[in-house]
């Protein structure tokens, strides 16, 4: 069972930047791939950046050199690095990893971007 924290959302500027932190916790042998989703009102959920255990990375076209996704194996957490920052990214932002068989989801922290 793995349990997935989200933090790092808030209120920011327009071309403001943004970290979210992922932390991953429970009984499990290790995490695979992590990834970042986000949803906005109205819009069905989508996948953002992902990350697998090796390091390796993949962004959405509409993110692509403006997030940057990481994580520490050591620490069972992933990072969303956020910059250049548009009211269109506004959206709840999810965390989801998978271990072993399982896919877990986190609660979701929201990001808002004013103009």
């Amino acid at each position: 069972q793995v349990q997935l924290v989200e933090s790092g959302g808030g209120l920011v500027q327009a071309g403001g930047s943004l970290r979210l932190s992922c932390a991953a916790s429970g009984s499990f042998f290790s995490i695979n791939s992590m990834r970042w989703y986000r949803q906005a009102p109205g819009k069905q959920r989508e996948l953002v950046a992902t990350i697998t255990s090796g390091g390796s990375t993949n962004y959405a076209d509409s993110v692509k050199g403006r997030f940057t996704i990481s994580r520490d194996n050591a620490k069972n957490t992933a990072y969303l690095q956020m910059g250049s920052l548009q009211p269109g990214v506004t959206a709840l932002y999810y965390c989801r990893a998978t271990s072993g068989g399982s896919i877990n989801w986190g609660q979701g922290t929201q990001i808002t971007v004013s103009s």
